[in-house]
């Protein structure tokens, strides 16, 4: 693909501002003001005087008025209005270029336009052409592809240059020299950008600078940078949120004790409480040593639905008995240190999504994770966070209930400023697992099973022809010798005492609601962020549950039916029966009713993420002092 120079694309958007068409230029629509006959008259625009030329006859009526032509221009409906993404000097001209077209030449746009907005149109050169602008004063390339300024191609007259979003990873070329009359860099927003060009960042090369925008990218020395930017004497604002210095807990307080000169910091303003509550503590440089602390809390859960089924309505002793629990994971960023006494659930993430082993609960709508449109069981990859650079954890497993309490919290310490960037920008997963544990009855070999009801020699006599009238008198003598008073009888209770042992299956994992949360408030400079991951209402199989009922109702029925059926089959026993299977239909009904009656609650999880920062200087001070 080729590039496209700087002056390229200026001319791309001029040609679409159809400055040689109607309603603007010259034309039928009001080529009788150029006619022979013409008196000249002064137009004044900005400060400059020009010659313009106005006719002295009547407009015949098939031309328009120069008042209609305008209105054309400035009527949003009108199909002549101005595009969305034009700037006001682009009103102006074409407002210009329908009252005196003859001064549209290209040596008056030069020197016409004092501010050039090229925004995303994939510009990757800043060429020589720029020059032909001598009274430009602005130049605005965000959102392109650039990565290398020239600056012997930037007219001298330049005080604003805006460069944000775009590939630029080295400042030398800008630097060798740069604008001398510069009062506003904007270098956002290109992640190549680190601590490499702190050098290039001074008085020496900037001495007029007012502002300066380095945020998002990836300066990590905070004191090194600090030390350049104390040179440049006129600077007032100072943007460097996004960056991985800027995690730090003192950052804030170090940047503005540093500075003193400074006015706004980031998004907000600088006040003297502030300054104050910071003074002096840019003399202790170690304080800069101190981990980054991430606090994550996740409170109540609601919604999951109860797993009691159709398997629990019946049980016997050689039924499995089956346990659920719950827990909610999350993940954090690599790199942070694990303390001795921390028993909280960790694994490596290979993938940053959980892997759904069973899919009996499925969300019921696109709001399943909060209103970004993307279902709990369908969460896109994160293609800029690479998976070996998270862990997830977990919070201890819990019973069901309509609101489970976790009251979990987990401090996360770590000292890599980077991965925390990383992890912050590509947000984390939340999601709610399902832990399901199938344990059976361990069968033991079978000793003293003959002694309940006689029946296993029997049946073991069977084949044994010759033994029958042996096991007949056997099974004679142990019910003769069966105890009649309570004392002997004991034994009988000493067998069922002890209780079964359980053999237990590999539980089975279901995710029943996951979603992503994004983090990137954290990185814009907030300390807390508190969201209710909604991850819509669970869809459970209740059709299974109610024929299971059905079914146990109709077993009732059926027995009723036989006892009715041994006696004589009289009137009133048929009003009974008839009578008894009403009754099994009224019960059948109410329980419909409830089950409709229910409202679904959705699953949602409150969950907490916060970033712990110095407020002040004596908070910082007090903390080493402590720990000695």
């Amino acid at each position: 693909m080729g590039g496209l120079s700087a002056s390229d694309a200026f001319w791309t958007h001029l040609r679409t501002l159809c400055l040689d068409h109607f309603p603007c230029g010259t034309g039928s629509w009001n080529k009788s003001r150029f006619s022979q006959r013409k008196a000249k008259a002064t137009w004044r625009f900005g400060q400059r005087q020009m010659s313009v030329v106005l006719c002295d006859q009547l407009i015949p009526p098939t031309e328009e008025t120069v008042e209609a032509l305008t209105e054309y221009l400035r009527s949003p409906g009108s199909p002549w209005a101005l595009p969305p993404n034009c700037i006001p000097e682009d009103q102006q001209l074409r407002e210009l270029a329908v009252r005196t077209p003859q001064v549209i030449q290209d040596s008056f746009i030069f020197s016409y336009f004092k501010s050039l907005w090229i925004v995303n149109r994939g510009v990757n050169e800043i060429d020589a052409n720029l020059l032909k602008f001598p009274n430009l004063e602005e130049l605005i390339l965000s959102a392109n592809h650039i990565s290398r300024i020239n600056s012997t191609n930037l007219p001298p007259t330049l005080k604003v240059l805006e460069l944000c979003g775009n590939e630029v990873d080295c400042l030398k070329d800008l630097c060798a020299p740069p604008p001398p009359e510069l009062q506003h860099l904007g270098l956002g927003h290109n992640c190549r950008l680190g601590s490499s060009q702190e050098d290039y960042l001074t008085d020496a090369f900037w001495p007029k600078l007012v502002s300066l925008d380095l945020s998002y990218n990836n300066f990590t020395d905070l004191l090194g940078l600090l030390s350049k930017l104390r040179t440049l004497k006129k600077l007032r604002v100072l943007v460097l949120q996004g960056n991985p210095l800027a995690l730090m807990p003192g950052y804030r307080g170090f940047t503005i004790d540093r500075l003193p000169k400074l006015c706004a910091l980031d998004d907000g303003n600088i006040t003297p409480d502030e300054r104050h509550s910071f003074l002096g503590i840019s003399s202790n440089p170690a304080l800069l040593l101190e981990d980054v602390e991430v606090v994550v809390t996740i409170g109540k859960v609601r919604g999951i639905p109860n797993p009691a089924g159709a398997e629990d309505l019946e049980s016997t002793p050689e039924s499995p008995v089956v346990t659920y629990s719950y827990y909610v994971t999350y993940e954090f960023a690599k790199g942070e240190k694990i303390n001795d006494g921390d028993n909280t659930k960790v694994t490596v993430s290979q993938n940053p999504i959980s892997i759904v082993l069973d899919t009996g609960c499925l969300p019921a709508g696109p709001e399943a994770t909060g209103g970004s449109g993307v279902t709990a069981l369908d969460v896109p990859l994160k293609s800029d966070l690479p998976s070996e650079m998270e862990k997830v954890y977990s919070t201890l497993h819990k019973p069901w209930a309509e609101t489970i309490e976790y009251d979990y919290r987990k401090e996360h310490v770590t000292k890599d400023l980077v991965a925390l960037k990383a992890y912050l920008l590509a947000g984390t997963t939340v999601a709610v697992v399902e832990e399901k544990i199938v344990s059976w009855p361990v069968i033991v070999t079978p000793v003293e099973t003959p002694s309940k009801k006689g029946k296993g020699k029997a049946e073991k006599g069977k084949p044994e022809k010759g033994k029958k009238e042996k096991g007949k008198e056997e099974k004679g003598k142990a019910e003769k010798g069966k105890p009649k008073d309570g004392g002997k009888g004991s034994s009988k209770k000493k067998k069922k005492a002890p209780s079964p042992e359980f053999q237990s299956d590999p539980p089975v994992l279901k995710t029943l609601g996951s979603g992503p949360v994004s983090l990137q408030s954290l990185l814009a400079g907030e300390s807390l962020l508190t969201t209710i991951c909604d991850f819509g209402v669970l869809i459970t199989e209740l059709k299974p549950q109610l024929s299971a009922l059905k079914e146990k109702d109709g077993k009732k029925g059926k027995n009723k039916d036989k006892k009715a059926k041994g006696g004589t089959e009289s009137a009133a026993i048929r009003k009974t029966a008839s009578s008894a299977k009403g009754k099994g239909r009224k019960q059948e009904s109410p329980r419909g009713a409830d089950v409709q009656a229910i409202q679904p609650v959705p699953l949602t999880v409150e969950f907490q993420i916060q970033h712990l920062k110095w407020k002040s200087a004596s908070q910082i001070l007090i903390k080493p002092k402590v720990s000695t």
